[in-house]
């Protein structure tokens, strides 16, 4: 339950007067000149053919060990700080301003973050808050009840306890929302934990994390460690029944639409009608039962389930949803095994950090329109949608000229990428938080009418025509994404700040860097996943069948070259990886093809002793410097659809001819091989 919807984290690889008068009266503030290559970052005693990714970023990996607030340390992370340091900023001057009129954006970040920070009050209150909720379920006498009490915590915001619910695009209609039913979160962030028999010490830790929350929210000690054993055991009844993973990345494994009555038919025992009036979903007919498996077995764990156990499961639910936003205590006790036990980080983050980031989440947007017009020029716009542009037209001509596929499904790709829908920096419109009340006496009830919030606006949409214009990121986010129900691809302001994106850089480092993430982002509506979904967002193969399976095996030489790169004793799962591993490498291949549009790659005069190829490579590199702990590597190996950052640079550049020729790579090179044996997709 420590995780957001599981098919948008797979497929997105989601206002007030007071705001636009505040933003209204703020400037561009002075912009930071950043060294296009930061040539003291580099190791030149490294020879680039042995370890490209240490060539690039040695000195740096030496100079910055990971903080102990963190599991891993990275240039995402560099430009996180920073751009933390613009939102505290924007927050400090918010929250000062005493005058902010009541319901106002200003009043609602001012007492969101200062009930945040009011630490007194929080201990004081301890875990009383919980007290409602855990009558609530107390009180259930019969399992016939469950439907409601599961739809009050998903109403509530408690994670996705039994299972999730809520909109979502109709993948085979994708003008309109739907409602959509899956297979659950669960307190450990990854199936095979439950069930891998080698991995028996973290159940045991969970177990003692759980019984040692139980405790302090009034539990006796022997009965908590009663009540954890029972909720590892159910959990682990709802991971077996749940899909693992790498099935969930076949979009074609998560449609189903059914009727109401035959959702009904397959949990016989458990009244859908109560559940969906309790969550208060508008009348529909028919739902996308995205894991049907998960439900058939889910009507049996719950009748084989004594009524004690859901109740110490639905208690657990309430206090590791709500641990973070109450007493230091339990603060304390969630750090300790989510953090530091499971990810080997040392310290938690400063309050002050813990508050700020979820107050940019729960008033992401608010934050977001005082954010672009502060440190976002409207040049840097421009500059990118020139760049988008250029790689568009790479992309375009790179599909023209794929060799292995046929005149009839080129024309349909090049039909989907022309109908690409772009989105720079920020929405068009901004997000109206008119209903949501933020007081500044409980920061816990502030997170739960958030969460009351955003959850009605989710069941407003079904029904509905797709809102277009939406934004699954805050501009502030250093992030980007694909969005294959729109096909769309997204920018969010804050990835468009150096090292990613430099207004000072000359081209070949701009679109070494945010050129291939661009490049990336595009690739995601022809790999492995996104090439299902059809120039409208609807999952429709416009594939012939001998291209179908032509790119298949264009495929598996990427998936063996994942599987067989090893970092610190661990392999790759190439098959867990591929769509990212795909976008990577085509995203390098479509921007190198545009840089080449310019008229300084045209020139090809040498920087700082390197030409302007070697730069484009060297920016690549640098972009993903990255210092993981073992046990956040071997975690992200497990549940990561993206490759650990020194595989993103070294194994993704053994398939690229052109890094070969800017470098000089010699045969029998750690970074050679074979060109036979080179990935190429497109």
């Amino acid at each position: 339950m420590k995780k957001t919807n599981a098919i948008a984290i797979l497929f997105l690889c989601i206002m007030a007067a007071g705001c636009v008068q505040k933003a209204a009266e703020t400037t561009q503030s002075k912009r930071e000149v950043f060294p296009a290559i930061e040539l003291s970052n580099m190791d030149t005693t490294i020879n680039p053919a042995d370890d490209f990714f240490r060539y690039c970023n040695n000195n740096w990996l030496k100079n910055n060990p990971i903080p102990e607030t963190y599991s891993a340390y990275s240039a995402s992370y560099e430009v996180d700080e920073r751009t933390e340091l613009q939102i505290k900023a924007i927050i400090d001057e918010v929250t000062h301003d005493k005058n902010a009129e009541q319901g106002s954006v200003a009043q609602k970040i001012r007492d969101f973050y200062n009930a945040g920070m009011d630490t007194v009050a929080i201990n004081q209150r301890g875990y009383s808050e919980l007290l409602p909720y855990f009558d609530q379920i107390d009180q259930m006498s019969d399992k016939s009840q469950l439907p409601e009490l599961i739809g009050m915590l998903h109403y509530e915001g408690f994670g996705w306890p039994f299972f999730q619910a809520g909109s979502y695009t109709d993948w085979k209609n994708a003008d309109r929302v739907i409602m959509l039913v899956f297979q659950p979160d669960l307190g450990l962030p990854d199936r095979d934990l439950y069930l891998v028999e080698e991995l028996q010490e973290i159940r045991d830790k969970y177990v003692e994390h759980i019984a040692n929350m139980f405790q302090l929210t009034g539990t006796e000690a022997t009965l908590a460690m009663d009540k954890a054993q029972h909720v590892l055991v159910f959990e682990t009844e709802l991971a077996k029944s749940s899909m693992p993973i790498e099935e969930c990345l076949d979009p074609n494994n998560l449609y189903h639409l059914k009727s109401r009555q035959e959702l009904q038919a397959s949990v016989p025992d458990f009244s859908w009608d109560n559940y969906f009036h309790a969550i208060g979903a508008p009348a529909f007919d028919s739902l996308n039962v995205a894991s049907p498996d998960y439900f058939t077995a889910l009507n049996g764990i719950l009748l084989n389930t004594d009524l004690g156990t859901i109740k110490d499961y639905m208690r657990w639910v309430v206090i590791t949803e709500s641990a973070p936003r109450l007493s230091d205590d339990l603060v304390t006790e969630d750090f300790n095994f989510y953090k530091k036990y499971l990810y080997d980080v040392e310290e938690q983050n400063p309050r002050w950090r813990r508050v700020l980031d979820k107050t940019s989440d729960y008033l992401g947007e608010a934050i977001g329109q005082l954010y672009v017009e502060k440190y976002f020029p409207p040049e840097a716009k421009d500059r990118m949608l020139n760049l988008v542009g250029n790689l568009r037209l790479a992309l375009r001509e790179r599909i023209k000229n794929v060799d292995w596929m046929s005149d009839e499904t080129k024309a349909n790709a090049i039909h989907k990428l022309d109908c690409y829908n772009v989105k720079i920096g920020y929405p068009d419109k901004w997000l109206d938080y008119s209903n949501y009340e933020v007081t500044p006496e409980s920061y816990f009830q502030n997170v739960r009418r958030y969460e009351r919030f955003e959850h009605e606006r989710d069941m407003a949409k079904i029904g509905k025509p797709v809102d277009k214009d939406e934004w699954n990121m805050t501009p502030q986010e250093v992030n980007a994404y694909y969005n294959p129900e729109l096909n769309e691809v997204v920018f969010p302001a804050g990835i468009l700040q150096p090292p990613f994106f430099n207004m000072d850089a000359d081209d070949a480092v701009n679109y070494g860097a945010i050129g291939a993430i661009i490049g990336h982002e595009m690739t995601h509506g022809f790999d492995n996943m996104g090439r299902m979904f059809d120039e409208k967002g609807n999952l429709n193969n416009w594939w012939t069948e001998d291209d179908d399976t032509k790119f298949t095996e264009h495929t598996r030489q990427l998936v063996k070259l994942f599987d067989e790169f090893e970092l610190r004793g661990h392999h790759i799962n190439g098959e867990l990886t591929l769509g990212e591993n795909i976008a990577d490498l085509g995203g390098l291949n479509v921007a190198w093809d545009a840089y080449q549009m310019t008229d300084e790659a045209k020139a090809n005069k040498p920087i700082d002793g390197f030409t302007p190829a070697q730069r484009f490579f060297i920016s690549y590199g640098t972009v993903w410097r990255t210092n993981i702990r073992d046990k956040a590597l071997e975690r992200k190996l497990k549940e990561d659809v993206h490759s650990p950052a020194e595989a993103r640079v070294n194994c993704a550049l053994r398939s690229m001819s052109h890094f070969y020729e800017a470098f000089d790579i010699p045969e029998g090179s750690k970074m050679y091989i074979a060109p036979e044996e080179r990935a190429a997709i497109w």
